[in-house]
């Protein structure tokens, strides 16, 4: 998806049902989206939305009362924006089908299907981030062609436009060479008139091939004629171009001296293709020819490489040759490469120090072995100027271009990655960005993972460290958070944001919450009783775990054997996973209750609407979510924050609020009605119990 995990969909959800829509919210969540998602009561609310969010998406739930499917279709047609629109419904037919996409709801979802609303919702994002895409290239491409055009008009070269056969476009040193004052003159006009009599049948042949053929000539002698009927002779110069979205061809025409020597011509023509400096390809003919190449490779039939090079300690190797001997070190360099490369390569200074060598069906190990080859050339062999004998090295940067990395731009911006990457690893090295080989290497990475966690777990490579959860009514109770940690093969300690989502993903997650659990019993069961309430431990478990009907029984056993109390253990959660799973939570929290045990939801107040999540499950303990006290000077915030404790008291559930930074926050939740607070400013993180 072009959207970043880290950038939120602003979804609009319509739907009647609350607890609906929260569980669509928490699914898309929990799937890896970041959806920030909004809910309008009634109409009247859902325009003030439109006119003050520019969201990404909406999500119509069908049957909708309190917002008719018109209503919505009204307003948000109204904006005048690219919103698309999704319509969930409890039945799909045919006719419902053809009347919703008939008004342009992009998608026709059936009611309660989370993987596919998940999977339509990446693809819609992925279409609307190209379409804002492609809409800022047409505007970019309108202004460089707005640019183009008044290039052209001040150019030196005589520059015409051809559509069918007809000027549609002219500059003013083309009008001047054949005589005519203003563009109007000629608009219109075949080409045909402007050739001399005894051209035309050659030259029509010649537009009538240049139809059928993307291959076109890259010169073309014949006698042109002017306005004054007089013939002279030139040169015809063609290039496929577009003017005003147009298909075209654009033509520079100069004129051509009598007695010129047509080989001198023909040399001097080859000249412009060329660096002075080097004999190598110039910057712009490189360019078209990678831009042919990766046409190529867009079809996915061809795969080429780039490669970039540039000399290693630039400023050593100029305070040896001089800066006035900077061209004749580029010579040298530009010998070494046509000495080591086949003469058929395209080689190129691209750059007043870098290089470029393109190199056609190319797989990735046979070009990495020639850059190899190329470093070793420069490396082993000292570089020769008219002066100097230099020891030189290069490094080299490429990309594999192929029909995933099929764009220009992102060719060169890999290729230039590539190099800095190349460079930085300390000069002499090679660095080619393969597409492929990144998911291999991908593959590789997470194996080694779920290697290293499995051998973790074998091996007790793991660790708990614990944050004081402190109360404010009664500082003798002592209840702690605990922080699972591994233990890296060099003794770090890896944090479970590395680890746990894969270990989750990869069907771990439960017995990492069991060596959780059971170490934090062992290490709860080493304080002492105070005030007569057993030491507490909070254990974060996965969302499978609420699924599994052992874990209990488990739980039981353990306390057994570690001889802690039941009440020392409190389970949590996060909200989201707990909306999207509130069966298995409801099952959980009711058996840890009946243990003695208790449950806690945290994150609370992520959702639309959270409190309504307490009318199904009444947890032991309630987390709130960190962002409120972010910005408690926020009357919005205080507000919410001092809603959801005091609901949860009147239900008699305590609230902790985590994140207490400052003395600021402390002192707000002191009149909040919160019951617990944690955070640096209260307590630090402690590698073990009893410190």
């Amino acid at each position: 998806m072009s959207k970043g995990s880290d950038t939120p969909i602003r979804m609009l959800i319509i739907n009647d049902d609350v607890a609906a829509a929260e569980a669509i919210v928490s699914h898309l969540r929990n799937s890896g989206m970041a959806v920030r998602a909004s809910r309008p009561a009634d109409s009247a609310e859902l325009a003030a939305m439109l006119g003050k969010t520019p969201f990404d998406l909406v999500l119509l739930c069908l049957p909708s009362s309190a917002i008719s499917q018109s209503e919505v279709f009204m307003l948000v047609d109204a904006q005048g924006r690219d919103l698309p629109i999704l319509v969930e419904a409890p039945v799909i037919d045919a006719q419902q089908l053809l009347a919703l996409t008939e008004a342009g709801v992009r998608a026709l979802l059936p009611r309660g299907q989370f993987m596919h609303l998940h999977t339509i919702v990446q693809r819609e994002m992925e279409d609307l981030t190209a379409r804002r895409g492609l809409r800022r290239l047409e505007a970019q491409l309108r202004e460089t062609e707005r640019r183009c055009d008044s290039l052209i008009e001040s150019s030196r070269d005589p520059i015409a436009y051809i559509h069918e056969g007809m000027y549609i476009r002219a500059n003013s040193a083309y009008l001047e060479m054949f005589g005519y004052e203003d563009f109007a003159d000629i608009e219109g006009m075949p080409l045909l008139d402007m050739v001399s009599p005894k051209h035309v049948a050659d030259f029509k042949q010649l537009l009538k091939e240049l139809g059928k053929t993307d291959n076109l000539p890259p010169r073309h002698e014949l006698q042109m004629r002017g306005s004054d009927g007089e013939d002279f002779p030139a040169v015809m110069e063609f290039t496929p171009a577009k003017y005003e979205g147009e298909p075209c061809l654009q033509l520079i025409i100069r004129r051509q001296e009598l007695d010129i020597d047509p080989a001198l011509a023909q040399e001097v023509e080859e000249l412009r293709r060329l660096d002075m400096a080097t004999g190598l390809l110039n910057r712009q003919t490189f360019l078209q020819q990678l831009e042919q190449r990766v046409a190529e490779a867009a079809t996915g039939e061809h795969e080429h490489t780039l490669l970039l090079l540039e000399p290693d300690h630039l400023a050593q190797l100029y305070q040896q040759v001089g800066l006035d001997s900077v061209d004749d070190l580029a010579s040298a360099i530009a010998e070494r490469l046509r000495q080591s490369l086949p003469a058929d390569m395209a080689i190129a200074r691209v750059a007043e120090n870098t290089y470029a060598i393109l190199l056609q069906d190319s797989q990735y190990r046979q070009s990495y072995e020639l850059a190899e080859r190329l470093c070793a050339a420069f490396a082993e062999r000292l570089l020769e100027t008219s002066q100097k004998t230099l020891s030189a090295t290069i490094s080299i940067g490429g990309v594999q271009i192929g029909e995933r990395i099929a764009q220009i731009t992102r060719v060169l911006e890999k290729a230039n990655e590539s190099l800095r990457h190349a460079s930085e690893m300390g000069g002499n090295q090679v660095h080619i960005f393969d597409p492929r080989a990144t998911e291999r290497a991908e593959e590789e990475r997470i194996q080694g993972w779920i290697a290293h966690i499995k051998d973790a777990i074998a091996h007790d490579s793991l660790k708990l460290h614990y944050r004081p959860i402190i109360n404010l009514h009664n500082e003798s109770e002592q209840f702690h958070e605990s922080l699972l940690r591994m233990i890296g093969t060099d003794g770090s300690l890896i944090q479970p944001g590395q680890f746990v989502p894969l270990a989750e993903e990869h069907g771990l997650a439960n017995v990492l919450d069991r060596w959780a659990i059971r170490h934090a019993l062992q290490s709860i069961k080493a304080l002492p009783t105070t005030s007569g309430q057993p030491p507490k431990v909070m254990v974060r478990i996965a969302q499978s775990s609420l699924e599994d009907e052992q874990l209990v029984s488990d739980i039981v056993k353990m306390l057994a054997e570690t001889g802690a109390q039941a009440a020392s253990l409190v389970l949590q959660l996060p909200e989201s996973k707990v909306f999207t799973s509130l069966r298995g939570a409801q099952r959980i929290n009711e058996d840890l209750k009946k243990i003695g045990a208790s449950f806690c939801i945290e994150q609370f107040g992520t959702g639309l609407n959270s409190l309504q999540l307490l009318t199904h499950l009444q947890p032991g303990f309630l987390k709130l979510n960190h962002d409120f006290m972010e910005d408690l000077d926020s009357e919005e915030n205080r507000e919410r924050l001092a809603e959801i404790i005091q609901n949860a008291g009147a239900l008699q559930i305590p609230c902790i609020a985590p994140g207490v930074d400052s003395p600021t926050a402390m002192t707000a939740l002191f009149s909040s009605g919160a019951t617990y607070v944690q955070g640096d400013f209260v307590a630090p993180e402690m590698p073990s119990l009893g410190n």
